[in-house]
């Protein structure tokens, strides 16, 4: 697209509620809001974008203001050089948006992408084991299961992991995420633990977002992904990090760096939700897709189960637009 041509910008906010509470060690999350994008060029071609609201511990009230900042026509150029002021949820829809202008991207299975089997994401405590049965009843294949650590007395958290491991068939993997809720020798017991247990993936940051140093010598023992680690890490940390890294494209700034990564190989990147609506799916679905034809193919976290039905989640985004008038 030239550099010269207008664009319009519209925006619609959304919220909606988790059919249940998602309990972790920094709290509850049960609903979720946010802001689509609507980028229409002068040629009448459509790029779609969202812009998440965080997921935990921070309003969203702040974020609205930044829209009145942004003209509701202003050129390519123009655009881009504003993304990097912007609060990193609008600079993501604009760069998802622009991406789709720029042809970079088209939803998976559009694009003849298969996009891959995600993870089932157990809730915390006890409520696993059940959650646990009901998928292994239903499901078949090399299951992948997520389940929330550190967010109920760690004496019975260690109790559940031990049905689980009961449960789980051998040919499963597991990731325990603890949000970074637990301390250095609560993370090295559980490790104790783990470390010889074949059907461990990862444990997902495990620890405070800034241990650096504690995060290595964990790593050295057992599979550990960092997550909410990102945003403190040097570049030149994030590339020296021997295990896995969680990226959620909805909290993150703009995505094309991350699309033009994946579609150049980058590997060890395990593709998450934010619980998005359907626009911002439609792109993380086919950034899964991508890391999938990698060299390090892995079961995304989708969270099966965990987002509400409607027309705010359809695959068409014109749909969804509409659902959030």
């Amino acid at each position: 697209m030239s550099a010269e041509g207008l664009l319009q910008l519209s925006w619609r906010p959304y919220r909606f509620v988790l059919p249940r509470s998602l309990i972790t060690s920094r709290g509850a999350l049960v609903e979720r809001s946010g802001w689509l994008l609507r980028l229409e060029a002068s040629d009448g071609a459509l790029g779609w974008g969202e812009a998440a609201a965080p997921l935990l511990g921070e309003s969203p009230a702040h974020l609205a203001a930044a829209l009145e900042r942004l003209p509701p026509v202003l050129r390519r150029d123009d655009l881009e050089q504003r993304i990097s002021a912007l609060p990193a949820a609008f600079a993501c829809a604009v760069g998802m948006a622009l991406a789709e202008l720029d042809g970079g991207w088209a939803a998976a299975p559009e694009n003849g992408l298969r996009v891959p089997a995600s993870a089932w994401l157990l809730p915390a405590g006890e409520l696993a084991l059940d959650a646990l049965d009901r998928v292994l009843a239903d499901q078949r294949g090399e299951l992948t299961f997520k389940w929330k650590v550190a967010a109920a007395a760690d004496a019975l958290e260690c109790g559940v992991l031990e049905q689980l491991l009961q449960r789980l068939p051998t040919s499963a993997r597991l990731r325990l995420d603890a949000n970074g809720g637990w301390d250095p020798a609560t993370a090295q017991r559980w490790a104790d633990r783990l470390r010889d247990e074949p059907r461990l993936q990862w444990l997902e940051q495990p620890l405070a977002p800034a241990a650096w140093a504690e995060l290595l010598r964990l790593a050295a023992r057992v599979p550990v992904a960092l997550d909410e680690s990102l945003p403190h890490l040097q570049p030149e940390q994030q590339v020296a990090w021997p295990g896995w890294l969680v990226r959620r494209p909805l909290q993150e700034a703009d995505p094309r760096p991350l699309l033009a990564q994946l579609q150049a190989g980058l590997p060890r990147q395990m593709i998450s939700t934010a619980f998005e609506t359907g626009i911002g799916r439609r792109f993380v679905e086919q950034l899964a897709a991508l890391q999938a034809q990698g060299p390090t193919p892995v079961a995304p976290g989708f969270a099966p189960g965990w987002r509400p039905h409607g027309e705010l989640f359809a695959v068409d985004a014109q749909r969804v637009w509409e659902a959030a008038a």
